[in-house]
């Protein structure tokens, strides 16, 4: 069983997470890298105490402490608009302080907000290479399903 903590963007603290729990359930998006037959546990959930990030620094230990094996960034940090300037340090800076894995991404990005970041200057060529690319390879059907 892989254990998983999940940091939102603070812009969304009303979030009852359903995509992301959907998405956890059913190994699909930023989860999708587990094999299908592993069964995820979710042993945190926080927001990352907005701009600039302030609980980035302490939210993993908690999460560690319960058991986290890896870190999901939420999708909300991705595709929000503007999406957040900082979730490259964010994934940076808790990979090497806490020595755990962060992947970028929960819920498959929905295609409506595909549509709309997909040629925007902020979603840069290396930015989509080498931060979302697994969650711009999800299946355009299971997308338009997150709308």
């Amino acid at each position: 069983m892989k254990k998983v903590g999940i940091i939102i963007c603070a812009r969304y603290i009303n979030c009852g997470g359903g995509k992301c729990l959907r998405a956890l359930r059913e190994h699909v998006g930023g989860f999708a890298c587990y094999p299908k037959e592993e069964p995820l546990e979710l042993v945190g959930y926080a927001n990352c105490g907005g701009c600039p990030g302030g609980n980035i620094e302490y939210v993993p230990a908690e999460m560690i402490k319960n058991g986290a094996e890896v870190i999901h960034l939420a999708t909300g940090l991705v595709v929000g608009y503007p999406p957040c300037p900082r979730i490259k340090q964010f994934k940076e800076f808790i990979e090497q302080y806490y020595k755990i894995p962060v992947v970028i991404g929960t819920h498959p990005i929905p295609l409506k907000y595909l549509t709309a970041h997909e040629n925007l200057s902020f979603w840069t060529p290396s930015f989509k290479e080498n931060y979302i690319s697994h969650l711009l390879s999800e299946d355009k059907k299971i997308m338009e399903a997150y709308n």
